[in-house]
């Protein structure tokens, strides 16, 4: 959980360095639902980089977050928009209190929650024939020369690198948490697809965005600013960035029912 709540004390510099996501995103999405897609319930909100992407395409978004610092900049970027933002964790929100949406959907976020309780609070929160959708992806450098020596003086500072292992087993019939996703019976229509997305950043920019990673962030201070100091040494001055994204969609099994859709 260090790493789950690491990202406040750079949440202006999340905001400014993450990407956002492709407006295309919300069609992919809600194409998986029985009947429209009016509200949904954002799981790990950040900054509300995709908030605002599915609150601008029409759509009433809760978006939970529970870091104070990250929701405060949800808040102010989302003036405007019918966003309603609300600090909790999946585990802290009770279904019982919302009506079901028709979308609970989380961007790199989901590998944060309890794997005990997160399908059963995901099942709880969505009505029936209603769609969940979980999208997210590495930044990778596209130069493999240049991605060697970016993990050489990663592994320098911390060994383990800066990518959370996956969750999925090796053998496992889809990438997390599409696996988990077949094996909920409460979910059908599981889907992966990959949502391709290709950026050119200057240096800098690109080591402010590593700087928000979760695995730099819990380095020690002096740790980092060394590690910062070689990767500037090593780094072109500007980089090729794949950050491919990994969707994984499911509708709420359960013909949807007319009557229990919730109305604007």
């Amino acid at each position: 959980m260090e790493r789950a709540r690491s990202f406040g004390a750079v949440a202006e510099a999340y905001e400014r360095c993450r990407p956002g996501y492709p407006d295309d995103l919300v069609a992919l999405v809600s194409e998986v639902a029985d009947g429209p897609v009016r509200r949904a319930i954002e799981i790990g909100a950040g900054t509300g980089k995709a908030t605002r992407t599915f609150a601008a395409a029409g759509i009433e978004v809760v978006a939970t977050e529970p870091d104070a610092d990250m929701l405060a900049v949800l808040r102010r970027e989302c003036t405007g928009l019918p966003v309603t933002a609300v600090r909790a964790a999946l585990e802290e929100i009770d279904p019982s209190a919302h009506e079901p949406f028709d979308l609970l959907y989380a961007a790199a976020a989901w590998h944060w929650t309890a794997p005990a309780t997160r399908w059963d609070q995901a099942t709880a929160l969505v009505r029936a024939g209603g769609a969940v959708a979980f999208f997210g992806g590495p930044f990778e450098l596209a130069d493999e020369k240049v991605a060697a020596a970016e993990a050489r003086a990663i592994a320098a500072y911390a060994p383990e690198g800066r990518h959370i292992p996956p969750p999925s087993p090796p053998d496992a019939p889809m990438l997390f948490p599409g696996d988990e996703m077949l094996a909920d019976g409460r979910l059908d229509d599981v889907r992966q697809r990959e949502v391709p997305r290709r950026f050119t950043l200057p240096r800098d920019d690109y080591l402010r965005h590593l700087d928000t990673i979760s695995a730099i962030r819990i380095l020690p201070a002096a740790d980092r600013s060394a590690l910062f100091a070689d990767l500037a040494a090593v780094l072109p001055e500007h980089v090729d960035v794949r950050a491919d994204l990994m969707l994984h969609t499911a509708r709420r099994t359960g013909a949807a029912d007319p009557a229990e859709t919730p109305r604007r």
